[in-house]
C-alpha cells in the first residue's frame, strides 16, 4: 500500500494533491516549539524537498514543548537534529539542515527556488523580514506564535495581505516564552494548524488558507477564525536591515545602554536612549538605522519620530533568530 494512501483517498487531496507536495519546496524557519509539530506533519505528507533554518541548540528547557527532541539531544543543534528526525519519518524527501541566523542580509538566499515558506522562528524581526521578501516574490507564508495560554496562525501573502497588513503597528508587548512562558500543548497546536494551513495552500484548496488567520485561546478552549482579504497594505513600513547592510553615510543609533549592549551593535552608532531621542536626535538626512535586541524598541521610537526624520528610517535588531 502506498505511504500515502490514508491522505490520497480524500477527494481534496487524490494524485494531483500529492504530486503538488511531492514537487513543493518549503523552507522552515525556527527548528523549535512549532515546527516540532509542523515538521514531522510536513515530511509525512510527502512534502518532497524541506530546508530547516535554525542557530540554537537543543536545551533542557525546550523539552516541554519542542517534542522532537529528548535528554540526550541537548546541545546538538536544533537544525540537523530535526533535519534527522524528518529524514527518519520519510526517506523518500529531501531535508537540508541550515545552521545559522535568518537575517535580512542572508534571507533573499534561502528564498531562492522556495515553493512557500513557514515562520516558526517567533520573532517579529524575523516574521516582518519574511514578510516583505514574500509579498515582494509572491509566496505564501504561512506564520504563527503562540505565547502564554494563546496563539494564532496566519496565511499572508502569495496573492495575500502581508503580515504588515495584519499587524501594521508595533506589537504592544516584548513579552517571549522566557519571560512570560507558555503551554506546550499551545504551541503544538498552532504548530499543527501551520502545517494544515501549508499543505493545504500547496494543494490549492478553497478557500484558501491565505487571508485567514485563526487564533486560538487554550483558557477558553476556543478558537477563532477570520479572513483579512481586504486588509490594506499600510502606506508607511518600517524595514529590517542586517548591521552588515548597514552604509557609512547612514545615521545609527543604539538604543540599548551600555548595561544591556557594552558593544553596540555598530562602531559608529551613537547611543541615545529611547526616550531621550526625539529631544537628541541630531540633525541630518539621509537613512536613518534604530537598534535595539529584537526590533521592538526601534519600531516603536520609529513610529514615534518618523515626522521628525526627512528621511527613511530602518530597524536593526541585534539578536533576532
Amino acid at each position: 500500500m502506498s505511504r500515502y494512501a490514508r491522505q490520497m483517498i480524500l477527494p481534496e487531496v487524490g494524485a494531483d494533491g500529492q504530486v503538488a507536495l511531492t514537487t513543493a519546496h518549503v523552507l522552515v524557519i525556527g527548528a523549535g516549539g512549532l515546527a516540532a509539530s509542523a515538521l514531522p506533519l510536513l515530511a509525512g505528507a510527502g512534502v518532497g524537498q524541506i530546508t530547516i533554518v535554525d542557530s540554537d541548540t537543543v536545551e533542557l528547557s525546550n523539552l516541554h514543548r519542542q517534542t522532537m527532541f529528548s535528554e540526550g539531544d541537548q546541545g546538538q543543534s536544533k537544525a540537523e537534529v530535526a533535519t534527522a528526525r524528518c529524514r527518519a519519518i520519510n526517506g523518500d524527501i529531501a531535508v537540508e539542515a541550515v545552521t545559522a541566523k535568518l537575517t535580512p542580509a542572508n534571507a533573499p538566499a534561502l528564498l531562492d527556488g522556495v515553493t512557500l515558506v513557514m515562520d516558526c522562528a517567533d520573532s517579529y524581526a524575523v516574521s516582518y523580514t519574511l514578510s516583505d521578501l514574500c509579498q515582494a516574490r509572491n509566496i505564501p507564508l504561512i506564520t504563527g506564535s503562540a505565547l502564554a495560554l494563546s496563539g494564532y496562525a496566519a496565511g499572508v501573502c502569495g496573492g495575500a495581505p502581508s503580515l504588515r497588513a495584519l499587524f501594521p503597528e508595533a506589537p504592544d508587548s516584548g513579552a517571549s516564552c522566557a519571560t512570560a512562558g507558555v503551554m506546550g500543548p499551545v504551541v503544538a497546536l498552532i504548530g499543527a494548524m501551520q502545517a494544515q494551513m501549508a499543505l493545504a495552500t500547496l494543494m490549492g484548496h478553497q478557500p484558501s488558507p491565505l487571508g485567514q488567520m485563526v487564533q486560538f485561546d487554550a483558557k477558553a478552549m476556543r478558537s477563532a477564525p477570520f479572513r483579512f482579504d481586504a486588509a490594506p497594505e499600510p502606506e508607511t513600513a518600517f524595514g529590517f536591515v542586517a548591521v552588515e547592510m548597514l552604509r557609512e553615510t547612514d545615521t545609527v543609533v543604539e538604543l540599548r545602554g551600555k548595561d544591556e549592549a557594552p558593544t553596540p551593535a555598530c562602531p559608529a552608532a551613537l547611543r541615545i536612549a529611547p526616550e531621550q531621542l526625539k529631544d537628541t536626535l541630531p540633525t541630518a538626512s539621509g537613512r536613518l538605522a534604530l537598534c535595539c535586541a529584537t526590533g521592538l524598541r526601534s519600531w516603536r521610537a520609529a513610529e514615534q519620530i518618523q515626522k521628525d526624520w526627512p528621511g527613511e528610517i530602518v530597524l536593526v535588531a541585534a539578536t533576532a533568530s
